[in-house]
């Protein structure tokens, strides 16, 4: 029996804050605490978590603390974690990620930090890229009435998109209680149907008052309403709706946990079907004629630079697909170790319009007005048109 459940939200914050705030009175008091911190996995890389490993933070250090690592104060470090039922691994120069100890705790965590990374697929674009967000809800309903009631209306929007309906998602605020304007166009005449989104607390049932609401402003449009909740119904609220000749329809996060299970089987895990050959053999004569914004570049390597190429397929505000470019090498060193490339874009580019190879990335926006892509791994920017170096010696 898995006993993750058995640690709240609230315990698991409390046990990292725990042994973040030791690890950092041990340092101070061992004087290697200088220019050292904690953030969050997301934070770092913006990826996302693992199911069966999961990162609880990630500390950040300076040469100093070096000492805890590699020097005598090693075993006194983890001996510590240790105490607090956590290990650590170096990731990297200057970052150390820290795990629980395997067992119920080490679930509850991965639970936890999965769901944080669901929640920030709660975007307005995410949903069409991201299959996971509509089989988390359809598998764990019960966690629809952990959103902010902002993200739940949006999350409600983007599932009704994918049922192919026209959506408008109101302001949030003033919005006259209805949320969401659904539109089905049909040849008899469009059917327009007024949402109001209740994020309650299973406790929290839907009264008289909400239903009496969104019914009269359907009356007053002339069209259909609904009540979609996180909670469930008071009996004269169901009775009132039924007396409307089904105008009126009463939802809870059971018919959004179906809806999510249509929205996820509809998503296709196959990326590169999402923008057919022709329209990739269209987009790479463009982009060669030309420097483009949408050929980008990745430098990566530690104690060695290596490059990748890809070119953006699709986009939207917050995401895109991208699809690998494949690099010629145009100066080296006589032992292709080292020199220059650029990206390839000819007839061989378009192997690379397959599922392994084309894959989502995130935006990111910068103070300067430029913007990158990151796909938790690599970070790719705008390809300027010239050589890139590359360097194989480690």
């Amino acid at each position: 029996m898995d006993d993750a459940p058995n640690y709240s939200d609230d315990i698991l914050i409390a046990d990292l804050k725990a042994v973040q705030e030791a690890v950092q009175a041990w340092a101070t008091a061992q004087d290697i605490w200088f220019d050292c911190g904690f953030k969050s996995y997301r934070e770092h890389v913006d990826g996302e978590p693992s199911e069966t490993d999961p990162i609880v933070c990630v500390q950040y250090y300076s040469s100093d603390f070096e000492w805890a690592l590699f020097g005598d104060l090693e075993s006194e470090f983890s001996e510590l974690l240790d105490r607090h039922g956590f290990w650590y691994e170096i990731a990297s120069a200057g970052n150390i990620y820290y795990y629980p100890q395997e067992g119920p705790r080490s679930r509850a965590y991965a639970q936890y930090f999965r769901w944080l990374w669901v929640c920030s697929l709660v975007q307005e674009d995410f949903a069409d890229i991201y299959e996971e967000l509509y089989r988390h809800f359809a598998a764990h309903p019960d966690d629809l009435h952990r959103l902010g009631w902002r993200d739940y209306e949006i999350l409600l929007a983007r599932i009704f998109q994918t049922q192919g309906f026209g959506v408008e998602l109101g302001p949030g605020q003033g919005d006259g209680g209805v949320d969401i304007r659904l539109l089905q166009r049909d040849p008899i005449g469009d059917v327009l149907t007024l949402v109001q989104a209740k994020k309650y607390s299973p406790r929290n049932k839907i009264g008289l008052e909400t239903v009496q609401a969104i019914t009269g402003a359907a009356f007053v449009e002339g069209v259909k309403g609904m009540v979609v909740t996180t909670s469930s119904y008071l009996p004269s609220a169901r009775e009132f709706a039924a007396r409307t000749s089904g105008r009126i329809d009463l939802m809870t996060s059971d018919h959004v946990a179906s809806w999510c299970q249509t929205a996820e089987s509809g998503i296709i895990r196959d990326k590169s079907t999402l923008v057919s050959r022709r329209a990739v053999e269209r987009l790479l004569l463009d982009v060669k004629q030309k420097t483009d914004s949408r050929v980008l570049h990745s430098s990566w390597g530690y104690n060695s630079t290596h490059n990748s190429f890809a070119v953006i397929l699709k986009e939207t505000r917050h995401a895109a697909l991208l699809m690998s470019l494949p690099g010629q090498t145009l100066t080296d060193d006589g032992y292709g170790q080292r020199g220059t490339e650029a990206p390839l874009i000819d007839a061989s580019a378009l192997g690379f319009h397959r599922a392994d190879t084309v894959w989502r990335v995130k935006k990111r926006f910068w103070k300067d007005g430029t913007m990158s892509f990151w796909d938790g791994a690599n970070l790719y920017h705008p390809w300027d048109g010239r050589p890139v170096d590359f360097d194989y010696y480690d």
